[in-house]
């Protein structure tokens, strides 16, 4: 149980003070009673005022209007030493006149009946207000103690009325604030009011520069428990003054009625977040307000936010008012290097006869501490990822990523840094000039006079990408000769999306050297898978089972001095030598839902405007303009490039002809087995949703960080924004960096869990746990 020690001071500082001590339990009579005398300190008084006048001439953003009346002089770094060099002297004499004699008997009492780990509530009665504005938590008999905390009351005080007598605390109800935002020039009271949103289980009607009249008819008409106020106020004379709005500056002796009723309704604690708050606690006394939190002299602006951050957050684990006081003013001892003087500023007001809010039953919903306030951030940062998370893959999974997952994979691809052209690779494309002297379709010996010629200079592979289901005279024969004679040369066909569009190959074309140039495009219409194999359809008119990029890479493979063959493992993939060309399946990558019929890869496009090192028109071929040594032990691919002829696709990298992009597709297989160059490979999906949950955590995490170390709003958004947008460019940097080894990391999913993750953070209320 709290122990409550009572020190009663009658008298002044000019003719000295008759003291009193009362030490029992709270709640009940006083177990030892000494009485004791402290002499005249007219000289304490002077170093008070002192300090005061070094404190308020540090020229902070504080919560208090009023006109200069000096200039100030001097540095701040200056100004602020010899701030605190007042401090210790003033610390020093306090401590001095506290140890004289006449005051012996109170002292040994204190050291002889408290425990130094039992919580100790010092209330200091006194009816001289410079007793209250003494650092009394300076004293070093009380620093000896580790939960104490000081509060002020007058000898005299009156019981708040009895016809409530806070029994309403007894039951379970929502404790409800009301919160006046007052003049906010030049300072920031919405983070007081963000601070607010964050105390859980509580109702609070927040009223932002009203007018009196509003403020009055609320302390009428409805019962509050916590009256809070952030804005401007100060001390004239004896008579604390607010500054509601822009223009309505007052003494709240004028609410007087106003207050005294909401007192009789059960107020309980009235928190003045606010400059020079001694004159407003000598107003409020006369209304018999239980308890009163105060700053005694003008706040800087970051410091009254700190400490209401931390004062909620000490209130809403269930430890007492008091200690909550207390943790709060202690910790605005980190910023005393910017601030000198800070954890002298709250002080406690509180009426005599009534006891502390723990012993009142305040009905905070969060009956036990948590273990800390760090697992509590970490908990509502963990579970809300997690929520994003979930959400994201649920999205996901129903394909409504998809067209942007495959929009940032392209993205990324195009990012790459450029490649050599395939010097393994011969284009062989009949351009416009072709289509004018040869006509189109080309006609049989035009393409059999190229083929001969191409075979003559030692082309390992020759691919056919003309469709030649029907004859085109003259020089059909040569054609079919060709066709039967030469093992590398191989043609094509078409299965088309329907029966009746299939294309059939050349009738004399052996089946062995058949391939298939059909392209899968995605619902965008765009190439980026490869269609490698498929079960024959016997009712096509295409029937092979092989793609033309297939079988040219194939048969350059075998060629080569240590043939390499393509297999098919147990898992239906094909492999050659070590080399497994993974299959795609229903959900892959971005995928979701994916027809994978067939064995389809990813096409690693080459990262070059030319995909062959060599590109050559039919025309060259005929005339002789062809170099031997571009054919020689090459892979040549035949077809038409001229613009007239329809054949384009879009892929990645754009528009891009059929021919092109089956080269592109047989030089992503020869590099893969002879260069090791990667192919594209993908994460499972648990992996993936690791991957997600990663970085959706790390955007909670971020934000959290952002918004634990910048107290003002302004600079919170700005810093958000930063980190959100560093974050991101992270992630895509991160992504860039594994595809360049063939890896595809979900982006789009990523940034969207670390943006919402984030954003989350950042904007909810949270009623469950404090950020902050």
């Amino acid at each position: 149980m709290t122990k409550l020690i009572v020190l009663k001071l009658d008298g002044n500082f000019l003719q000295g003070f008759r003291a009193t001590l009362e030490i029992g339990l709270e709640g009940e009579r006083p177990e030892v009673e000494i009485m004791g005398n402290l002499p005249p300190a007219t000289e304490l008084v002077e170093q008070y005022t002192s300090w005061q006048s070094t404190y308020r001439s540090l020229g902070k953003v504080t919560r208090v209007i009023k006109p200069k009346r000096a200039k100030i002089d001097g540095s701040l770094k200056k100004r602020r030493e010899e701030c605190r060099l007042k401090a210790l002297e003033l610390r020093n004499q306090l401590n001095t006149w506290l140890k004289v004699e006449s005051f012996f008997p109170i002292r040994d009492n204190l050291l002889e009946t408290a425990s130094t780990s039992e919580q100790v509530r010092v209330m200091i009665r006194a009816e001289n207000d410079q007793i209250w504005q003494l650092p009394w938590h300076q004293w070093d008999l009380l620093e000896r103690y580790n939960q104490v905390e000081i509060g002020f009351s007058n000898l005299n005080s009156k019981p708040p009325p009895k016809q409530e007598n806070f029994d309403h605390f007894d039951r379970e109800h929502q404790l409800r604030i009301l919160a006046i935002l007052g003049n906010s020039e030049g300072i920031q009271v919405e983070e007081d009011r963000q601070q607010l949103l964050n105390f859980p289980g509580a109702e609070i009607t927040f009223l932002v520069e009203p007018q009196r009249q509003e403020l009055n008819d609320q302390l009428w008409e409805r019962r509050w428990d916590i009256l809070f106020f952030a804005g401007h106020s100060w001390t004239e004379g004896a008579t604390g003054q607010i500054c509601l709005n822009q223009t309505d500056r007052f003494s709240l002796d004028e609410l007087r009625y106003a207050l005294k009723k909401a007192v009789s309704s059960g107020l309980l604690l009235a928190i003045f977040n606010s400059c020079d708050g001694l004159g407003l606690a000598r107003e409020l006394k006369k209304i018999h307000i239980p308890q009163m939190i105060v700053m005694r002299e003008p706040v800087p602006d970051r410091v009254a936010q700190t400490f209401l951050k931390y004062f909620l957050q000490a209130f809403a684990c269930g430890k007492s008012f008091y200690i909550s006081v207390r943790e709060a003013r202690q910790r605005l001892q980190g910023l005393e290097d910017e601030f000198p003087c800070a954890s002298w500023l709250p002080i406690i007001c509180q009426n005599s006869t009534t006891v502390s809010l723990t012993q009142l039953k305040l009905p905070v919903p969060v009956k036990n501490c948590p273990k800390s306030f760090f697992w509590s951030r970490w908990q509502t940062v963990f579970l809300t990822s997690l929520f994003v998370t979930s959400l994201v893959f649920g999205m996901r999974s129903l394909g409504v990523l998809q067209t942007l997952e495959l929009e940032s994979y392209d993205q990324i691809l195009r990012q790459r840094p450029p490649e050599l052209p395939d010097a393994r690779l011969l284009i062989v494309g009949a351009d416009e000039a072709d289509i004018q002297q040869y006509k189109y379709p080309l006609p049989d010996t035009v393409l059999a006079q190229a083929i001969a010629k191409l075979e003559q200079h030692g082309a390992i592979a020759i691919g056919l990408d003309i469709f030649r289901d029907q004859p085109v005279p003259p020089g059909h024969e040569l054609l079919v000769a060709q066709l039967r004679q030469k093992p590398r040369l191989f043609t094509v066909c078409s299965f088309g999306t329907r029966k009746e569009q299939a294309v059939a190959p050349p009738p004399d074309s052996p089946d062995e050297k058949i391939g298939f140039n059909d392209l899968e495009k995605d619902a965008d219409n765009t190439v980026r898978r490869h269609l490698l194999s498929r079960t024959p359809n016997e009712i096509s008119s295409c029937n092979t089972g092989y793609s033309l990029s297939l079988e040219l890479a194939n048969q350059y493979l075998e060629a080569q001095a240590e043939p390499i063959s393509a297999t098919i493992t147990p898992e239906k993939n094909w492999q050659f030598d070590q080399v497994i060309l993974k299959n795609l399946e229903s959900r892959s990558g971005g995928y979701q839902n994916l027809d994978a019929r067939g064995n389809q890869i990813l096409i690693n496009y080459r990262a070059t405007d030319r995909i062959a090192q060599h590109t050559v028109t039919i025309k060259d071929i005929l005339t002789g303009k062809l170099k031997p040594e571009w054919v020689k032990n090459r892979v040549v691919l035949i077809g038409v490039t001229a613009a007239s002829v329809q054949d384009e696709h879009n892929t990645p990298y754009g528009k891009m002809r059929g021919l092109e992009v089956h080269a592109h597709m047989v030089s992503q297989i020869l590099s893969a087995v002879e260069n090791r160059r990667p192919l594209i490979w993908w994460l499972p999906l648990w992996d993936d949703a690791l991957w997600v949950w990663f970085w959706s955590l790390t955007g909670g995490v971020v934000v959290w960080q952002v918004r634990v170390r910048s107290p003002r709003p302004v600079v919170r958004r700005l810093r958000l924004v930063l980190v959100l947008s560093i974050s991101t460019t992270f992630v895509y940097g991160v992504c860039w960096v594994f595809l360049l080894q063939g890896g595809w990391l979900p982006l789009f999913p990523a940034i969207l869990a670390l943006m919402s993750t984030g954003g989350i953070i950042a904007y909810i209320p949270f009623q469950s746990s404090s950020l902050e």
